[in-house]
Formats: C-alpha cells, structure tokens, sequence
C-alpha cells in the first residue's frame, strides 16, 4: 500500500513538474506554421542564441536569421526585429543577426535591433512597450516556440511562431535544452501571471509610427 502511495505521489510530481510544458505546448501548437504557410505580419521577432568568441553567430542563431530572411524574401514580413544580448560591448548579438541577414540580402533598413532582449520575457514586452509591436511572427528553433508563443501573446502581442530548425542538433545540446526549457517555462508563467517584472526600458521607438500611436 505505501508503495502505491508513493508512486502515485512520484507521478503526480512529475506531472506537475511537466504541465507548464504541455500548457505552453497545446497553446502554441495553432499558432506554428512553415515559412509557406505562415500568415503575413509586419514584423519577425529573431531571439538572440549566442555567438562565438570572434562575435559571430552560432549555428542555432545562424539558423534563426536565415529562417527570418526567407520569410522576409517570400513577403510574409516587412521588417525584422533582432533581440539580443549587448550587455558589455565586446557582446553584441543583434549586430551580429544583423551582418548575417545583411548578407543574405535583407537591406539594412528593414532591420530594427533590440540591445535589451536578454530573455524573451524582456523581448516580448519591450517589442510592445518600446517598438510598439502589436502582431509579429517568432522566429526560434521549435523547442523555444511554446514559451515564446506562450509569453509574447500573454502580453499583448499577438504572436505565431516558425520553427528554425534547419540542421539536426546535437544529442547533447537537444537533451540540455529540453530540460532548461522545463525550468524556463515555470519562470516564464510564474512572471507572466504573478510577479509581471519590468524589463530594461528606455524611450519608445516605434516601427511603424503611425500604426503604434
């Protein structure tokens, strides 16, 4: 009987270790399309992933770019938003997007850059609180879009997501990544719906000027 009880407590544990996922997952999961089939939206959030030491972009970040600016060339977006990481200079993430989409032929005027999305918390609300986003596609690889999706919605921005997958990942790096989104799911509903922290902000600097007054 204490058996029982103890593996009915293991897996009610482990269940509620895995809900905030599967909440993220069932919501998000209308909101997914392909770059094909994707609606069109004015604007494509690319999220920061790292670079490597001489400041270029890693492969998962390289992959996030390079999705945005199929979108951009295929007319489903009008600009692109680069979020990323710049909190000491030698770390600059969305200059970085920026040179690679330039390179893949986005023209640099059609690129806005965000120096402040250090999370994608902070990214989700400075893109309506400081660029006055309303409606925009997420672009990230599909193991981040859940929260994304999840997070950008729940604060106003009405969102849809384009998975960035265009290589197959380590074993090691997919194994990691699943188990910090696990961790990264419960902070972000815990911020969503209870503590709401403000990000960094700064003066309003809006895309499309008309449309965000």
């Amino acid at each position: 009987m204490l058996t029982a009880i103890i593996m009915v407590l293991i897996i009610l544990a482990v269940g509620i270790f895995f809900l905030p996922r599967l909440v993220t997952g069932l919501y998000a999961q209308p909101r997914l399309n392909s770059v094909d089939e994707t609606p069109i939206k004015p604007i494509a959030i690319v999220f920061g992933a790292g670079l490597w030491r001489d400041g270029s972009p890693t492969p998962v970040l390289r992959d996030r770019v390079a999705t945005a600016v199929d979108l951009y060339l295929a007319g489903k977006v009008e600009k692109l938003l680069m979020s990323g990481d710049n909190r000491v200079e030698e770390y600059n993430e969305p200059m970085a997007m920026q040179e690679y989409a330039v390179s893949l032929g986005v023209p640099p005027e059609d690129i806005v850059l965000d120096y402040a999305g250090w999370r994608t918390y902070d990214t989700c609300y400075r893109a309506r609180e400081i660029f006055g986003v309303k409606d925009v596609l997420l672009i990230t690889q599909g193991l981040h879009l859940p929260r994304a999706i999840y997070t950008c919605n729940n604060l106003g921005v009405s969102a849809n997501g384009v998975p960035a997958d265009r290589r197959v990942y380590r074993r090691g790096s997919r194994i990691y990544w699943n188990l910090r989104e696990v961790f990264a799911t419960h902070v972000a509903l815990w911020e969503v719906h209870v503590t709401h922290p403000l990000p960094l902000l700064g003066k309003p600097e809006p895309i499309f000027p008309r449309e965000a007054q």
